[in-house]
């Protein structure tokens, strides 16, 4: 019975303006058709057979509830299945601006935050790294000066102790000038130029030399009041140059302790700027290792963005191959039903004991 309905229905897609023929038109229309002439055939059996013509009438209306059926199964599904592509496309669409507010942030957090912090840490640490190479240099010019002064101490001190050893030299003279002889005038004469010779013009025993020298000067060394007062002077001399080298050795002392402090502060110095070096390596070690992970952050939210664009590409892609398979399957569907209803007021209309084939 279901073959006949279908091949009823087929039968009638192919006859224009099936309402409008009566039964004998139809039957000539059929008659044209191996498979026309067939149903009619199966339709005479029916009708010599005793058949119902409810049944038929009951079969196509089946068909046609099923056609039904099918359509809004269609429907419901494909409504389903736009549900989801429109969810799909949310939640997609979401990502995707969720993907570009993180590359977005990442980007301003790399340019505007990180960027400068590393920047500022370097320049931080290079004006440190100056300050230490200052600092080194200070030592170096501090060492060279200490260096400067001790020679000219240890130099001052060997024309001091010259001096020393000339006076002593003259004193002994002096003590043996009973009478002098020309000679012994001479040697004493030298003794002075020698002590004269050691001295430096500016040296604050200068003024006792030249006192000295010009007591001596054209005097009568057998004179016993000059001979005692030339060895008042030189005793005198001889005292100052002494105390000369007590001063210049307690300078000494102080120099190296002020120069001994002065490395220490120096040496603190670079030991604190050291210390803040260190601690902005630490600070830009971390900054950079942050950068690092920012900017991974940043290229994986640009490949899931890229990522996520494909999806919602090939999700519009294959829903609009859906819809496509959707208007064909239920223009389908619709053009079957309307047959079918055709062919249901076919039915009920013919007088199925007429038809001879």
């Amino acid at each position: 019975m279901r073959i006949l309905i279908i091949a009823l229905v087929i039968c009638l897609a192919t006859c224009a303006k099936l309402r409008s023929q009566s039964p004998q038109k139809l039957q000539a229309e059929l008659q044209k058709s191996n498979y026309g002439r067939a149903l009619l055939h199966l339709v005479e059996l029916h009708s010599m057979a005793g058949g119902a013509v409810s049944e038929l009438v009951d079969a196509i209306e089946e068909l046609v509830n099923d056609l039904e059926e099918g359509l809004e199964f269609l429907d419901f599904n494909f409504q389903r299945r736009t549900n989801e592509h429109n969810a799909l496309l949310v939640q997609l669409n979401q990502q995707i601006q969720q993907a570009q507010i993180d590359v977005s942030r990442s980007e301003d957090v790399i340019e505007n935050l990180l960027i400068p912090r590393k920047e500022q840490l370097e320049v931080r640490i290079e004006n440190l790294e100056e300050y230490q190479a200052q600092n080194r240099q200070k030592v170096d010019e501090e060492n060279l000066t200490r260096e400067q002064e001790h020679e000219a101490y240890e130099a001052q001190v060997a024309e001091l102790n010259d001096a020393t050893a000339a006076v002593d030299d003259a004193l002994a003279l002096l003590s043996t000038l009973n009478n002098p002889s020309l000679a012994q005038v001479k040697k004493f004469q030298n003794s002075l130029k020698k002590i004269e010779q050691s001295i430096k013009p500016r040296s604050k025993m200068a003024p006792f030399l030249k006192a000295l020298i010009t007591l001596a000067s054209n005097q009568n060394f057998s004179d016993q009041g000059v001979l005692s007062q030339i060895v008042n002077v030189l005793n005198e001399f001889r005292n100052a140059i002494v105390d000369s080298i007590n001063d210049y050795s307690l300078q000494e002392i102080q120099d190296q302790e002020n120069f001994e402090a002065r490395i220490v502060q120096l040496d603190a110095e670079f030991a604190e700027f050291q210390k803040q070096i260190n601690a902005l390596n630490v600070d830009l070690t971390a900054t950079l290792e942050k950068i690092d992970q920012v900017t991974e952050f940043r290229d994986q939210r640009r490949l899931d963005q890229a990522t996520y664009e494909q999806q919602l590409q090939l999700e519009n892609d294959l829903y609009a191959d859906e819809v496509q398979i959707y208007n064909d399957t239920k223009n389908e569907f619709q053009r079957e039903q309307a047959i079918s209803e055709q062919a249901l007021q076919l039915v009920r209309s013919v007088d199925f004991t007429n038809i001879q084939v």
